[in-house]
């Protein structure tokens, strides 16, 4: 819990990945939510256009700024190459949202000096952290 609380003190953007335009998503309520506390968000879809304001990104390596935390919002088994994509562009954290869960992804992560939270919703520990 320190970790989390730590992580989300020291990161400002995120990229979010699987970010649906779509505001009834899970992803998009997240990122709003994030953009609403002061985060900049960044959207990763390969749909690419804008999402909540924000230009969006067909993949994580075509993002121009540096990136706090990767948020994945896609299917356990699709997130290793998202977690390779994270460690290449240099971010320091990466973030597997609820029911996500990839051990291999998590420790390559690891390996390569990222924290990795795990099947954990980002938006509920920064409503826990910071109760309203």
């Amino acid at each position: 819990m320190e970790e989390i609380e730590e992580i989300l003190k020291e990161s400002r953007t995120v990229a979010v990945v699987g970010l649906s335009a779509k505001p009834d998503r899970p992803s998009h309520k997240v990122a709003k939510y994030l953009q609403a506390h002061g985060y900049r968000i960044i959207p990763v879809t390969p749909s690419g256009g804008e999402v909540l304001g924000e230009k969006a990104y067909p993949a994580l390596s075509s993002i121009p700024e540096k990136v706090d935390i990767v948020d994945i919002f896609r299917r356990s088994e699709e997130v290793l190459p998202v977690v390779e994509e994270a460690i290449g562009i240099g971010a320091r954290v990466v973030w597997m949202q609820e029911s996500i869960v990839n051990e291999e992804a998590a420790q390559k992560a690891r390996d390569a000096g990222l924290k990795v939270v795990m099947n954990r919703c980002l938006r509920k520990e920064h409503k826990r952290l910071h109760s309203e």
